[in-house]
C-alpha cells in the first residue's frame, strides 16, 4: 500500500494551508461580496420540483451545454462527469498525504473504481486537448481575447489524467514522482479557480438551481424608492451570484441580434461589467452602475429578445439586468434620447407608440365594419399598435377577421384601446407602463371581456404576464394559436 515519509506529510500539509489559504482569500471575498447585496423581494424558491428537474438537466447531464454546441459540448460534459468521477480519486489521495487511507486499489470496489476512473482520464485528457485546439487554434470570435488563465488550467486538468493514468503502468504504482507530480497539479489548480473564470465550477450549480422561474420574465419594482439598477445599492444577491458565475464562453454574445448585426452590445460584458463593478466598488457602493464597467449605449441597444438567456449554460439571466439599468437610467432622468422620448410622450398622449392620432384607428375601424365589442361576443379582437395603425398589420387584422366570420365565431373590438405598455416596460419607463395597464385593464373589465385575441405577439406576452402586477386580466391568445385549432375548418 502506497504511503509517504513524515517530511513529505509535513510538507504536504505546509503546501496544502497554503493551496487552501489562497483558495478561501479569494473565494471569500466572492462570498462577502455576494452577501453584502441587497435581498430580492419579488424572489421565491418555491416550488422545488421544477428546479430539481432543471438541475438534474443543466448540470448533471449537461443539456444545455451540448444541446447549443454538440461537439465542444459532448468534451465539456465529459470534463465535468470526469471531475465526478475523480471526487474520491482526488480524497483519496490527499488522505494519503496526511498519512491516511481511504480506499485501496487492491480491493474489489478499489479495482473497479479506479480502473472506471482512468476510463474517465482518457476522456477528460481528449476533450481538454479538443477544447484547448478549439480555443487556441480555431479561436471562434464569441470567446473574445486569448485567455492565458484558460491555457494554464487546460494544461493542469491534463497533467491530471496523465500523472493519474501513469500509475497503472507497471513499476510506478508506488511512484513517489508520480505521486507528488499530481499533488502539486492539483494543489496549484485548487487557488486558480475563484482567481478565474473557472470559479462557475464553484457557483453555476447554484446559480442553475436558483435562477428565476420563467423565461426572459422583468420583476417589477418594489415600493417607491425603487428606481431600478442605478447604483451598486440596488444589485441583488441573485444577480451577483450569476454575475459571479459567467463562464465567458461567449454563446450570449454568438446569438445576440444587436452584437450580431454590429451593435456595441455585448451580453457577456454587460454580466463581467457587473462583476467588475463589484470587485471595484462592492453592492453597497452609491457609484453608478452605467459608467467606466457598462456602457450605457449598449444597454440601450438590446431588443430584450431573451436568447441570451435561452442560450447561457450557467442560469445567468441577462434581462433583469439590462432592463434593471435601463430602470435606472430612465428613473433618474440619466438617459437622454430623442427617440425615446418621442416614444414616451406618443404613448402618454396618443396611446400608441407611433403617434398616430386615435381618430385614423376609428376610421379603419368603420371601414372594415367591426362590430364593437359589447360583451356579447366571444371574442375581443385586439387589433394593437400595428393592427390599429401599420398597413402591413391592418392587412393581417383584416384577414383575419374574414377568417373569424367564415368561422362564424362572433367577436369585437374595443371602442377605446391603448397600447399595452410593452415598448415602456422593455425601456425602463415603469410609470408609462403601469398607466397604460391599467387604464386597458379597466376599459377590458367594463366592456366584460372573458377572452382576447390578437395578432401580436408582444401584447401576448405583456397582457398575460406583465399585466398581472395590476390585476387579472382575461384569457388571450395569438391569432396562430386560434387558427390551428380550427385548421380542419378552413378552406
Amino acid at each position: 500500500m502506497f504511503s509517504i515519509s513524515w517530511p513529505e506529510t509535513t510538507a504536504f500539509v505546509i503546501l496544502f494551508a497554503a493551496s487552501t489559504y489562497l483558495f478561501w482569500m479569494r473565494f471569500g471575498r466572492v462570498v462577502r461580496k455576494i452577501r453584502e447585496a441587497k435581498n430580492d423581494p419579488n424572489y421565491h424558491v418555491n416550488p422545488i420540483g421544477p428546479r430539481i428537474g432543471k438541475f438534474m438537466w443543466e448540470v448533471m447531464l449537461q443539456g444545455q451545454v451540448i444541446k447549443q454546441r454538440p461537439l465542444p459540448g459532448i468534451a465539456h460534459a465529459l470534463v465535468f462527469w470526469g471531475f465526478c468521477a475523480f471526487a474520491l480519486v482526488t480524497i483519496n489521495h490527499f488522505a494519503q498525504g496526511f498519512g491516511l487511507h481511504v480506499l485501496s486499489r487492491d480491493g474489489f470496489f478499489g479495482r473497479i473504481y479506479f480502473g472506471l476512473a482512468a476510463l474517465f482520464a482518457v476522456a477528460v485528457a481528449v476533450s481538454i486537448a479538443g477544447l484547448a485546439f478549439r480555443r487556441f487554434l480555431i479561436r471562434p470570435v464569441w470567446l473574445g481575447k486569448v485567455s492565458y488563465e484558460s491555457g494554464l488550467i487546460a494544461f493542469l486538468i491534463f497533467a491530471l489524467m496523465i500523472t493519474y493514468l501513469l500509475t497503472f503502468v507497471p513499476g510506478l504504482e508506488q511512484s513517489h514522482v508520480l505521486w507528488w507530480a499530481h499533488t502539486l497539479t492539483l494543489l496549484v489548480f485548487l487557488p486558480l479557480i475563484p482567481h478565474t473564470k473557472h470559479m462557475h465550477l464553484i457557483l453555476s450549480p447554484l446559480t442553475v438551481f436558483l435562477e428565476r422561474q420563467g423565461f426572459s420574465d422583468i420583476p417589477p419594482l418594489v415600493g417607491d424608492e425603487d428606481f431600478g439598477l442605478d447604483t451598486g445599492k440596488d444589485l441583488t444577491k441573485l444577480t451577483a451570484l450569476q454575475v459571479y458565475s459567467c463562464v465567458e464562453c461567449g454563446r450570449c454574445t454568438e446569438h445576440c441580434p444587436a452584437n450580431v448585426t454590429g451593435k456595441v452590445l455585448n451580453p457577456k460584458q454587460i454580466a463581467l461589467g457587473v462583476r467588475g463593478y463589484l470587485n471595484d466598488f462592492g453592492a453597497g457602493s452609491e457609484e453608478p452602475l452605467i459608467g467606466a464597467h457598462i456602457s450605457q449605449e449598449a444597454v440601450f441597444q438590446c431588443t430584450t429578445c431573451g436568447s441570451c438567456e435561452f442560450q447561457c449554460p450557467v442560469g445567468i439571466q441577462h434581462l433583469p439586468i439590462i432592463v434593471g439599468l435601463r430602470r435606472g437610467a430612465v428613473n433618474t432622468g440619466k438617459w437622454d434620447d430623442d427617440y425615446g422620448n418621442k416614444l414616451f410622450l406618443n404613448l402618454e398622449r396618443n396611446g400608441n407608440a407611433m403617434g398616430f392620432s386615435t381618430s385614423d384607428r376609428d376610421k379603419f375601424i368603420q371601414k372594415q365594419e367591426f362590430p364593437i365589442f359589447d360583451g356579447s361576443q366571444e371574442y375581443c379582437l385586439w387589433l394593437g399598435c400595428m393592427g390599429s395603425y401599420d398597413p402591413q398589420g391592418r392587412e393581417i387584422i383584416s384577414s383575419f377577421a374574414r377568417v373569424m366570420r367564415h368561422l362564424k365565431v362572433s367577436f369585437g373590438v374595443l371602442r377605446k384601446e391603448r397600447c399595452t405598455g410593452d415598448p415602456a416596460r422593455r425601456l425602463g419607463n415603469d410609470l408609462a407602463f403601469a398607466q397604460l395597464a391599467e387604464s386597458n385593464l379597466e376599459t377590458l373589465k367594463n366592456s366584460n371581456v372573458k377572452k382576447i385575441v390578437t395578432i401580436c405577439p408582444h401584447c401576448v406576452r405583456t397582457i398575460s404576464k406583465d399585466w398581472n402586477e395590476f390585476g387579472e386580466a382575461p384569457a388571450i391568445e395569438h391569432h396562430s394559436e386560434f387558427m390551428a385549432r380550427y385548421a380542419d375548418q378552413l378552406p
